[in-house]
């Protein structure tokens, strides 16, 4: 092999996206959201492009943009990867090198090649590759392990015009691209479970106006602190958040038939036709779910239910998010009986009308300070 090619291999690092199978026709969708998270995260990139089915970044500290990228729904997996020409023995060599930088004395590895190309299996240089390794790693005592029990993974993907050998592969948030749906729904955050309803709404590819219903001052800190991370889930610069406080009410059932009263109004005023619940019949009564889905289609907007089908899932959910001191409070909900109770129509209505006078809207630039920058605009506003 030529100086040449070898400064090529061993300089030519990549990010290479795999998007998720509900992505692959919305790509161009992911593409300007790789870009724009690129760019909001103030990461160096020169090029993206695509190559059959997965999108290659050209970035200057790939580390730092694989990071950033991380954070985008729409995603399986993301990859920093040397990229090299398809050649067989060309992409032998180069996974036969990676493996040797990267393998420590009595590793298990396991070596895997997807994609296509034109000139060769992927399984025949997956098995040559494992050859290879094998006979130039005896003095390591390694071993080969398989795809779920190794402690290298060497993953290797082939397009006809290149191959990359993987460095590092990182796990996606799948769902689609953020707005890719082209439509905006109000999402409103009162608790754990709204939050998750909120980053579903999210992974769903809609666009979401946020509105957040808090009881106290210490309420609102914490609410803060989960809004917090579904901000770096959103691909903008900026946001506007709306808060209002709900007085007196203790019982849930209550909260979020008035919750979904208060958005109501605030989608209506906004022309927005999309109102996401947080409930769902795995978790609250039958009726109770239908009368909220009831009450929306009355006032002719459309109901969403972000958290309808989830199951014991929620929990990973809600560590996706970096909700895992919360996830006691969700199973504490999820155990909870609801005792279905009339509350007059008036009173719902009284408890909503006192909510959307203390309406107070609050734009932020999504960085580092969210949590303070809310509640200082929120202080600042009194």
């Amino acid at each position: 092999m030529s100086q040449g090619n070898e400064n090529r291999m061993n300089h030519n690092t990549v990010l290479v996206v795999f998007p998720s199978v509900f992505s692959l026709n919305k790509i161009n969708y992911l593409v300007k959201s790789i870009s724009n998270i690129l760019k909001i995260k103030k990461q160096v990139f020169t090029k993206i492009r695509r190559d059959g089915s997965i999108i290659i970044v050209e970035a200057k500290d790939p580390v730092l943009a694989s990071s950033a990228i991380s954070l985008l729904f729409g995603i399986d997996r993301v990859a920093i990867a040397k990229e090299v020409d398809s050649n067989f023995d060309t992409v032998l060599s180069t996974i036969t090198s990676t493996g040797l930088s990267l393998l420590l004395k009595g590793d298990k590895f396991y070596v895997k090649v997807e994609g296509k190309t034109k000139s060769y299996l992927a399984k025949d240089l997956e098995v040559a590759a494992t050859a290879n390794l094998i006979e130039k790693t005896t003095g390591l005592q390694t071993r080969v392990g398989s795809e779920k029990d190794n402690d290298r993974f060497m993953y290797t993907w082939l397009t006809n015009s290149h191959a990359y050998v993987c460095i590092f592969v990182d796990k996606g948030m799948g769902g689609v691209p953020y707005g890719s749906q082209g439509e905006t729904i109000l999402c409103c955050i009162y608790d754990e479970l709204s939050a998750i309803s909120c980053l579903q709404s999210i992974k769903m590819g809609f666009d979401v106006m946020i509105l957040v219903c808090y009881r106290s001052e210490s309420d609102l800190l914490r609410l803060s602190k989960m809004i917090d991370k579904i901000l770096s889930r959103i691909v903008r610069g900026s946001i506007e958040l709306q808060f209002c406080k709900i007085f007196g009410i203790s019982d849930l059932l209550t909260k979020i038939t008035v919750v979904t009263h208060i958005m109501l109004s605030i989608a209506s005023k906004s022309k927005i036709s999309r109102i996401a619940l947080a409930i769902s019949p795995i978790v609250f009564p039958l009726r109770f779910v239908e009368y909220n889905a009831k009450i929306v289609f009355q006032n002719n907007l459309v109901p969403w239910f972000p958290l309808s089908g989830i199951d014991s899932s929620i929990l990973e959910n809600a560590r996706e998010i970096g909700l895992e001191k919360y996830i006691l409070d969700l199973e504490n909900l999820c155990r909870s009986r609801f005792r279905g109770k009339t509350i007059p129509k008036a009173t719902i209505q009284r408890y909503a009308s006192d909510a959307l006078k203390n309406l107070r809207r609050v734009s932020i630039t999504i960085g580092s300070k969210n949590v303070h920058n809310i509640i200082d605009s929120l202080k600042s506003k009194h």
